[in-house]
């Protein structure tokens, strides 16, 4: 026996432990909705990871646990995965973090516009923008309780709770992710018991929330008195938010995100909150659902107001409006809503400034649901396609690549692929990336698929065969020099002779995003047939600054990043595009149409806004 147990060891695969630095790089710092996915993607893999920070070590399974270390931007953790694929687990996760940071866009605090109302206001914090003329109605909610009811148990509801939740996450809604968030809460070992009564669950619940007491993440309380609400729902216990049935505004002290749901479904017509925050999962979907809101730092005397104006956009509540005031905030209502209909019925709508030019408003996708979206929001075509979603977790079958690509190149008929962008910040669980003390400066994009050959002769092969005769570009990233493309160039010819397949319809160029391509314009001229200038890497590039690092930052509006674009469009005779964070950037839109560039691709929720605002330029 001792024999076959020593043996038994010896057959058996050794652990490996990786042990990887991460750094917070998004201004929101590591909070509850980026942790929560994080979470999630951890539970696919059969390893131990960890997550080791301010001397402590927690695991990477429970949200509460990674939530109470309160990392902020700049802070760093170490990522600790044990198991048999460590090694590629680690990669994995790691990238998965990387893109999490990215994606974590930052909220702004909105920029309040001058304006003059006759009666006294107070001042207050946007959430989002908008005008509210309306009757003040204070929050109120009524218990109810189903006795007839099936009577279930704790466990039970929350199970019940955790399906309903995870229902909500699937849907396209980019705010789906909350509920996911939330999921993941009730999914912790803090709920994993068997609660022996109602009081129970509940001290369970408040002990969370004390802990979030006078921390940077305060605002994460209301998502577990949610919790409370939606778990108490399954055991027939309600509390009903009482709402008229006429134009209203709604003063609370702070609201839950499912009461949100609920006041998005009424004729509200705007939110005044007594506390609450700007990061709070409420004031997210209060801006999703453009329901003018603000939160205020005074309280509300207690009376009677028939009409009272939330204007959100100058941050003006007026409690006792003139009649002069009542007919300029709904004027100012009117024009506004006019203007967001006018942009979203005209998005489809060519798009020509007031001296004639055409300009092109393409998209930025990531794959195929952003692709469907791109439509729906009037991208005239594709101008950056992302392909790195096939690749992210395992290499993609020529078959998986050619159905993805071709179900996204029938949506439209302009179409820019740009082939694997990997190294740098991104790297792949499958293959082996030596450590690179610079790897920004390393093998990516271009470099890589040079070097893995195989790979990038079957996505060039799967490009082809799902383009079905559609003029399609395909775009060569982080390319320094004139070899690099026409190697590149050189073996997506050999593919397509390979496989006998008519690749007339294909071009070829390049990103600008390296400031040796620059000084070459004229040389690449005589090779490419487009260019699109990547500006976020471009940026990177000219101020010598990575653009994941967690302090050091460069404004893309910069003179420097400017010129840069005013000597690439003089420079070159090829067609040529934006499809950097800049092109999204309406300050600098005019200064750019001005220069000579005709095609933008941006984020697709920006594309009815940016038409219009090209239209008048």
């Amino acid at each position: 026996m001792k024999q076959m147990n020593f043996i038994t060891k010896l057959l058996k695969p050794k652990q490996k432990i990786i042990t990887t630095t991460l750094t917070i790089t998004s201004s929101n710092g590591f909070h509850l909705r980026p942790i929560a996915k994080f979470v999630n993607e951890v539970k696919k893999f059969d390893v131990k990871v960890t997550i080791i920070a301010l001397n402590q070590e927690v695991s990477a399974l429970q949200v509460p646990k990674i939530l109470s270390l309160g990392l902020d931007k700049g802070d760093s953790f170490k990522l600790k995965v044990d198991g048999e694929k460590a090694q590629e687990v680690s990669s994995y996760l790691s990238n998965f973090f990387k893109k999490l940071m990215e994606d974590d866009t930052k909220i702004e605090i909105a920029k309040q516009e001058e304006e003059s109302y006759q009666s006294s206001t107070i001042i207050g914090h946007t959430i989002a923008k908008g005008v509210g003329v309306a009757p003040l109605v204070r929050y109120r909610v009524k218990m109810s309780i189903d006795s007839s009811r099936e009577s279930i148990s704790i466990r039970d509801a929350i199970n019940l709770t955790k399906d309903e939740l995870l229902e909500l996450s699937k849907s396209k809604d980019k705010n789906s992710e909350i509920f996911l968030a939330q999921k993941e809460i009730l999914s912790s070992e803090v709920f994993n018991q068997d609660f022996q009564s109602l009081d129970n669950f509940k001290l369970t619940i408040n002990s969370e929330i004390e802990k979030l007491k006078d921390t940077k993440f305060e605002s994460r309380i209301s998502d577990y008195r949610d919790l409370e609400k939606r778990v108490l729902k399954h055991l027939g216990i309600k509390y009903i938010l009482e709402l008229p049935d006429t134009p209203y505004i709604l003063l609370a002290d702070d609201l839950l995100p499912s009461e949100v749901e609920q006041i998005a479904k009424t004729s509200i017509e705007g939110v005044i909150l007594e506390n609450g925050t700007l990061m709070s999962h409420a004031s997210i979907l209060l801006r999703s659902n453009n329901i003018p809101s603000m939160i205020i730092e005074s309280k509300i005397e207690d009376g009677i107001y028939s009409y009272i104006i939330v204007d959100a956009n100058s941050g003006d509540i007026i409690l006792n409006p003139t009649d002069r005031d009542i007919r300029r905030a709904k004027e100012k209502k009117r024009r506004i809503k006019m203007e967001q209909s006018k942009s979203y019925a005209n998005r489809f709508a060519p798009t020509i400034t007031l001296s004639g030019r055409k300009i092109k408003v393409l998209a930025n996708v990531t794959d195929v649901n952003s692709a469907k979206e791109a439509k729906e929001y009037g991208a005239d075509g594709i101008g950056l396609l992302r392909t790195e979603f096939l690749f992210s977790r395992k290499k993609p079958t020529l078959d998986e690549q050619i159905r993805a690509y071709r179900e996204i190149f029938e949506l439209f008929d302009d179409i820019t692929v740009r082939t694997l962008d990997i190294g740098g910040d991104k790297s792949l669980p499958y293959i082996n990336i030596p450590k690179e003390n610079n790897p920004f400066l390393g093998v990516r994009g271009i470099r890589l698929s040079l070097q893995e050959e195989i790979l990038f002769r079957e996505q060039l092969l799967a490009i082809f065969k799902a383009h079905g005769g559609k003029r399609v570009k395909i775009m060569f990233p982080m390319v320094s020099q004139k070899e690099e493309f026409k190697k590149a160039k050189e073996i997506a010819q050999s593919v397509a002779k390979e496989h006998n397949i008519d690749i007339s319809n294909i071009l070829f160029g390049i990103m600008i995003e390296v400031p040796s391509v620059i000084l070459a314009l004229r040389v690449f001229d005589k090779e490419v047939d487009f260019y699109s200038v990547g500006t976020n890497d471009l940026t990177q590039y000219l101020f010598a600054i990575e653009r994941t690092h967690p302090t050091l930052k460069v404004d893309i509006t910069s003179p420097v990043v400017i010129s840069a674009l005013k000597i690439i469009i003089d420079n070159t005779t090829k067609p040529i595009s934006i499809c950097g964070e800049l092109a999204g950037v309406e300050e600098v839109t005019k200064e750019i149409i001005d220069m000579g560039y005709s095609n933008l691709s941006v984020s697709s929720k920006l594309i009815p806004s940016l038409k219009d605002k090209i239209r008048l330029i």
